[in-house]
Protein backbone atom coordinates (compact mmCIF):
# COMPACT_ATOMS: atom_id res chain seq x y z
CA UNK A 1 0.00 0.00 0.00
CA UNK A 2 1.44 3.42 -0.99
CA UNK A 3 1.83 6.01 1.76
CA UNK A 4 1.71 9.78 1.29
CA UNK A 5 4.55 11.90 2.65
CA UNK A 6 2.80 14.87 4.22
CA UNK A 7 6.18 16.69 4.70
CA UNK A 8 6.91 16.75 0.97
CA UNK A 9 4.86 19.89 0.10
CA UNK A 10 6.50 21.75 2.97
CA UNK A 11 9.99 20.73 1.79
CA UNK A 12 9.21 21.77 -1.76
CA UNK A 13 7.94 25.13 -0.54
CA UNK A 14 11.10 25.69 1.54
CA UNK A 15 13.30 24.77 -1.43
CA UNK A 16 11.42 27.22 -3.62
CA UNK A 17 11.89 30.02 -1.09
CA UNK A 18 15.62 29.31 -0.81
CA UNK A 19 15.93 29.24 -4.60
CA UNK A 20 14.15 32.58 -4.97
CA UNK A 21 16.33 34.10 -2.25
CA UNK A 22 19.49 32.96 -4.04
CA UNK A 23 18.28 34.33 -7.37
CA UNK A 24 17.65 37.68 -5.67
CA UNK A 25 21.02 37.78 -3.91
CA UNK A 26 23.19 36.76 -6.88
CA UNK A 27 22.71 40.00 -8.88
CA UNK A 28 23.36 42.04 -5.74
CA UNK A 29 26.54 40.06 -5.07
CA UNK A 30 27.69 40.58 -8.68
CA UNK A 31 27.14 44.34 -8.38
CA UNK A 32 29.06 44.44 -5.10
CA UNK A 33 32.02 42.59 -6.62
CA UNK A 34 32.00 44.89 -9.65
CA UNK A 35 32.00 47.89 -7.35
CA UNK A 36 35.01 46.54 -5.48
CA UNK A 37 36.87 45.98 -8.75
CA UNK A 38 36.09 49.48 -9.99
CA UNK A 39 37.14 51.02 -6.68
CA UNK A 40 40.71 49.72 -7.07
CA UNK A 41 43.03 52.65 -7.48
CA UNK A 42 44.52 52.84 -10.96
CA UNK A 43 48.13 53.97 -11.38
CA UNK A 44 48.59 57.65 -12.21
CA UNK A 45 50.74 58.34 -15.27
CA UNK A 46 51.85 61.66 -13.74
CA UNK A 47 52.98 60.06 -10.49
CA UNK A 48 56.52 58.92 -9.71
CA UNK A 49 56.19 55.30 -8.48
CA UNK A 50 59.61 55.50 -6.89
CA UNK A 51 62.77 54.10 -8.43
CA UNK A 52 64.13 51.01 -6.69
CA UNK A 53 67.92 51.25 -6.63
CA UNK A 54 68.52 48.15 -4.52
CA UNK A 55 68.16 44.59 -5.81
CA UNK A 56 64.71 43.19 -5.38
CA UNK A 57 61.16 43.31 -6.61
CA UNK A 58 60.27 46.24 -8.79
CA UNK A 59 63.73 46.86 -10.23
CA UNK A 60 63.86 47.32 -14.01
CA UNK A 61 65.67 44.73 -16.14
CA UNK A 62 69.13 45.46 -17.49
CA UNK A 63 69.45 46.55 -21.11
CA UNK A 64 71.91 46.22 -23.98
CA UNK A 65 74.38 49.10 -23.83
CA UNK A 66 74.25 49.50 -20.07
CA UNK A 67 77.46 49.27 -18.07
CA UNK A 68 77.42 47.07 -14.98
CA UNK A 69 80.02 47.43 -12.22
CA UNK A 70 80.75 44.11 -10.52
CA UNK A 71 82.57 43.77 -7.21
CA UNK A 72 83.73 40.45 -5.74
CA UNK A 73 84.25 40.26 -1.97
CA UNK A 74 84.73 37.53 0.61
CA UNK A 75 87.77 36.04 -1.16
CA UNK A 76 91.10 35.25 0.56
CA UNK A 77 92.96 37.01 -2.28
CA UNK A 78 92.40 39.53 -5.06
CA UNK A 79 91.97 36.90 -7.76
CA UNK A 80 88.88 38.68 -9.09
CA UNK A 81 89.28 42.49 -9.16
CA UNK A 82 86.27 44.79 -9.75
CA UNK A 83 84.91 44.68 -13.29
CA UNK A 84 83.16 47.37 -15.38
CA UNK A 85 81.40 45.54 -18.20
CA UNK A 86 79.17 46.92 -20.97
CA UNK A 87 76.27 44.68 -21.94
CA UNK A 88 77.00 43.68 -25.55
CA UNK A 89 74.58 43.45 -28.46
CA UNK A 90 73.91 39.76 -27.71
CA UNK A 91 72.86 40.71 -24.16
CA UNK A 92 75.92 39.23 -22.45
CA UNK A 93 78.95 40.34 -20.47
CA UNK A 94 82.25 38.45 -20.27
CA UNK A 95 83.87 37.63 -16.92
CA UNK A 96 87.16 35.92 -15.97
CA UNK A 97 87.07 32.09 -15.89
CA UNK A 98 83.32 31.78 -16.54
CA UNK A 99 83.19 33.56 -19.91
CA UNK A 100 79.90 34.92 -21.27
CA UNK A 101 77.07 35.64 -18.84
CA UNK A 102 73.55 36.63 -19.91
CA UNK A 103 72.81 40.04 -18.40
CA UNK A 104 70.15 41.77 -20.53
CA UNK A 105 66.66 41.00 -19.25
CA UNK A 106 67.85 40.27 -15.71
CA UNK A 107 67.51 42.60 -12.74
CA UNK A 108 70.62 43.56 -10.78
CA UNK A 109 69.71 41.03 -8.09
CA UNK A 110 69.18 38.24 -10.62
CA UNK A 111 72.54 38.96 -12.25
CA UNK A 112 74.26 38.88 -8.85
CA UNK A 113 72.76 35.44 -8.18
CA UNK A 114 73.72 34.16 -11.64
CA UNK A 115 77.34 35.29 -11.31
CA UNK A 116 77.61 33.84 -7.81
CA UNK A 117 76.35 30.44 -8.95
CA UNK A 118 78.81 30.35 -11.85
CA UNK A 119 81.79 30.84 -9.52
CA UNK A 120 80.62 28.89 -6.44
CA UNK A 121 81.61 26.13 -5.89
CA UNK A 122 83.39 25.50 -9.22
CA UNK A 123 86.10 28.14 -8.73
CA UNK A 124 85.75 29.38 -5.14
CA UNK A 125 83.98 28.11 -2.03
CA UNK A 126 82.72 31.49 -0.85
CA UNK A 127 81.98 34.69 -2.73
CA UNK A 128 79.88 37.84 -2.39
CA UNK A 129 78.87 39.55 -5.63
CA UNK A 130 77.66 43.15 -5.87
CA UNK A 131 76.37 44.60 -9.13
CA UNK A 132 75.62 48.25 -9.79
CA UNK A 133 73.98 49.42 -13.00
CA UNK A 134 74.37 52.63 -14.95
CA UNK A 135 70.57 52.79 -15.34
CA UNK A 136 70.40 54.68 -12.05
CA UNK A 137 70.47 57.85 -14.17
CA UNK A 138 69.13 56.72 -17.53
CA UNK A 139 65.94 55.89 -19.41
CA UNK A 140 65.29 53.99 -22.64
CA UNK A 141 63.52 54.62 -25.93
CA UNK A 142 62.87 51.92 -28.52
CA UNK A 143 60.81 51.55 -31.68
CA UNK A 144 60.12 54.19 -34.30
CA UNK A 145 62.43 57.01 -33.22
CA UNK A 146 65.51 58.08 -35.15
CA UNK A 147 68.03 57.41 -32.36
CA UNK A 148 66.67 54.67 -30.06
CA UNK A 149 68.64 53.45 -27.08
CA UNK A 150 69.75 54.49 -23.63
CA UNK A 151 69.56 58.20 -22.77
CA UNK A 152 71.06 59.84 -19.72
CA UNK A 153 68.60 61.30 -17.26
CA UNK A 154 69.86 64.81 -16.55
CA UNK A 155 66.79 66.32 -14.92
CA UNK A 156 63.09 66.97 -15.39
CA UNK A 157 61.95 65.70 -18.78
CA UNK A 158 58.62 64.64 -20.30
CA UNK A 159 57.73 61.95 -22.82
CA UNK A 160 57.51 64.40 -25.74
CA UNK A 161 60.90 65.95 -24.89
CA UNK A 162 62.43 62.48 -24.46
CA UNK A 163 61.26 61.52 -27.95
CA UNK A 164 62.77 64.74 -29.31
CA UNK A 165 66.04 63.88 -27.55
CA UNK A 166 65.99 60.54 -29.39
CA UNK A 167 65.91 62.29 -32.76
CA UNK A 168 62.10 62.56 -32.95
CA UNK A 169 59.70 60.15 -34.66
CA UNK A 170 60.60 58.27 -37.82
CA UNK A 171 58.36 58.55 -40.89
CA UNK A 172 56.82 55.19 -39.95
CA UNK A 173 55.98 56.01 -36.32
CA UNK A 174 52.46 55.55 -35.03
CA UNK A 175 52.08 58.53 -32.73
CA UNK A 176 48.90 57.06 -31.28
CA UNK A 177 50.75 53.89 -30.19
CA UNK A 178 53.30 54.92 -27.59
CA UNK A 179 53.81 52.84 -24.45
CA UNK A 180 55.38 54.20 -21.27
CA UNK A 181 56.65 51.55 -18.84
CA UNK A 182 57.56 52.60 -15.32
CA UNK A 183 60.26 50.90 -13.25
CA UNK A 184 57.60 49.18 -11.12
CA UNK A 185 55.96 47.61 -14.19
CA UNK A 186 53.06 50.05 -14.64
CA UNK A 187 52.23 50.45 -18.34
CA UNK A 188 50.50 53.44 -19.93
CA UNK A 189 49.20 53.73 -23.51
CA UNK A 190 49.78 57.25 -24.80
CA UNK A 191 48.44 59.14 -27.79
CA UNK A 192 51.15 61.63 -28.69
CA UNK A 193 48.88 63.49 -31.10
CA UNK A 194 46.61 64.41 -28.18
CA UNK A 195 49.59 65.20 -25.94
CA UNK A 196 51.24 67.46 -28.52
CA UNK A 197 47.90 69.20 -29.11
CA UNK A 198 47.60 69.91 -25.38
CA UNK A 199 44.54 67.69 -24.96
CA UNK A 200 46.31 65.15 -22.70
CA UNK A 201 49.03 65.78 -20.09
CA UNK A 202 52.66 65.17 -21.07
CA UNK A 203 53.85 62.57 -18.50
CA UNK A 204 57.20 63.03 -16.78
CA UNK A 205 60.03 60.55 -17.29
CA UNK A 206 61.98 59.07 -14.36
CA UNK A 207 65.25 57.10 -14.28
CA UNK A 208 64.78 53.54 -15.49
CA UNK A 209 61.59 54.25 -17.47
CA UNK A 210 61.06 52.83 -20.95
CA UNK A 211 59.28 54.40 -23.93
CA UNK A 212 58.21 52.21 -26.85
CA UNK A 213 57.01 53.84 -30.08
CA UNK A 214 54.90 51.66 -32.34
CA UNK A 215 54.99 51.40 -36.14
CA UNK A 216 52.17 52.38 -38.50
CA UNK A 217 50.56 49.53 -40.43
CA UNK A 218 50.08 51.69 -43.53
Amino acid sequence: MLSYNYNLPMKLKSFSLVRRSLLTLLPMLALALAGCANSEKKPDVMHNPGYVKNPGEGQPPLHIGEVVSITFTGLPSDDYPPQDKPIKDDGTITLPDVGRVQAAGKTVGELEDAIHDLYVPKFVTHLNVTVKASSDRAFYISGEVKAPGRLLYTGDITVSKAITSAGDFTDFADRTDVILIRTNGDRFALNMNRILAGKDPDPPIFPGDQIKVGRRIF
